[in-house]
């Protein structure tokens, strides 16, 4: 039997640390007690810092690891887009798979113990085959055009013939209102409900907003001058137009675990439009790739007072500097001051392993359970990640 303590050790329930606390675990990883040290001093493994659960990185793009550094901050969506219209494919599938695999590894000695990928190809399914990580992958989709739709179906049913050959788990999903005809957006939520698993692209960006709300801003320019076709303007939020475009593929209610990917313009309208429909939804915040494209955040204040089940993601290296959980985490926790880190830890654990349906393995700290265990160094002597907090997984 192996133990390991710390000054402090989140569970990944949201309850409050146990101080002093000690996690005994088999030599497979799984969790067999965790409790406080009745004497801490005579602990043969005692860490300073924290002991967490694996973390469950909610929105990742592993396939766009090879532009890290490549892409200049705060343009906007639009001006996003455009760099990834210019960049995705700059250099070659052999390169572009060395990096997916180079921080695949990180994520995983980072600890790291799921994620929920997106990809747009088939570069990153014999990595996952063969990697530690579990990955649920999401075969996400654009086209503006609706006479394009029959072919892009297609062309993803496809991609997800080859993903199962490798044995990962992976099924269609929409990217988000802008990029998708109202044709596709249903067509392709139709295959990915019926998975049992949606992750979508929501409420990203004020442009997004313009866009549908109005049809004005700097998305709706960008779309225009490229001669592509916008989705309805509907004078409401673009979360209730993805709905609307749910309720076409069955009735009510939903029950199936849909991730709603951003939020930093989601308001009481959506938010309620949202939950009258949807029964299993969780709301996944980015919170440094939000201020590398736009310099803005999510309502946490909102989504917290609502109830709502936030996990956290990384998103991708074209719209971060790095994967780094942690570095979420501290973001999280120094914007909004007033969370405990137990809560957000539990952000970044168990709500990612519930959406995933991975709670009976996954997201926390618990006797039979196998979620990975990870020493978080440099922290407060409160309890508190600091900015030079880096986590290291034990097992």
């Amino acid at each position: 039997m192996n133990r390991i303590a710390a000054e402090y050790v989140f569970t990944g329930s949201g309850e409050s640390p146990l101080r002093n606390g000690y996690v005994e675990y088999t030599s497979d990883g799984t969790v067999t007690a965790v409790g406080t040290s009745t004497d801490i001093a005579s602990e043969p493994d005692f860490r300073k810092g924290a002991i967490v659960p694996g973390f469950v990185d909610s929105h990742c793009h592993l396939e766009l690891s090879h532009l890290q550094g490549k892409f200049v901050k705060g343009t906007g969506m639009s001006g996003f887009i455009n760099q990834i219209n210019e960049l995705r494919d700059f250099t070659s599938r052999e390169n572009r798979m060395a990096a997916a695999a180079r921080w695949m590894d990180i994520l995983w000695r980072q600890g790291v113990s799921a994620v929920a990928d997106i990809s747009n190809c088939d570069e990153t399914f014999s990595l996952k085959s063969g990697s530690p990580l579990y990955t649920r992958t999401f075969l996400e989709v654009f086209g503006t055009e609706p006479r394009d739709c029959a072919a892009i179906m297609s062309g993803v049913r496809k991609l997800a013939s080859e993903a199962r050959t490798y044995g990962i788990d992976a099924a269609p999903t929409p990217h988000a209102c802008y990029t998708m005809s109202p044709e596709l957006v249903t067509a392709v939520s139709a295959d990915g409900l019926a998975s049992g698993f949606l992750s979508y692209h929501s409420e990203e960006s004020m442009e997004e907003e313009d866009l549908m709300v109005s049809g004005t801003g700097a998305l709706a320019e960008n779309y225009r001058g490229r001669h592509l076709s916008t989705p309805p303007v509907t004078g409401k939020p673009s979360l209730c137009y993805f709905v609307d475009r749910l309720l076409k593929v069955h009735e009510p209610p939903f029950r199936e675990h849909i991730l709603l990917v951003h939020n930093v313009c989601l308001g009481q309208e959506a938010l309620d439009y949202a939950s009258e429909y949807l029964e299993n939804v969780w709301w996944a915040v980015c919170p440094l790739s939000n201020i590398f494209i736009h310099n803005t955040l999510p309502p946490i204040p909102l989504m917290r007072k609502n109830g709502l089940k936030i996990t956290v993601g990384t998103d991708s290296l074209s719209s971060n500097d790095t994967l780094d959980m942690v570095k979420e985490m501290y973001c999280l926790q120094e914007a909004f001051n007033d969370v405990p880190l137990e809560e957000i830890v539990r952000w970044a654990t168990l709500n990612g392993a519930e959406f995933l349906s991975r709670e009976d393995v996954l997201g926390s700290l618990e006797p039979g359970k196998k979620p990975g265990i990870v020493w978080i160094r440099n922290i407060s002597p409160e309890g508190r990640l600091l900015r030079d907090s880096v986590s290291e997984r034990i097992i």
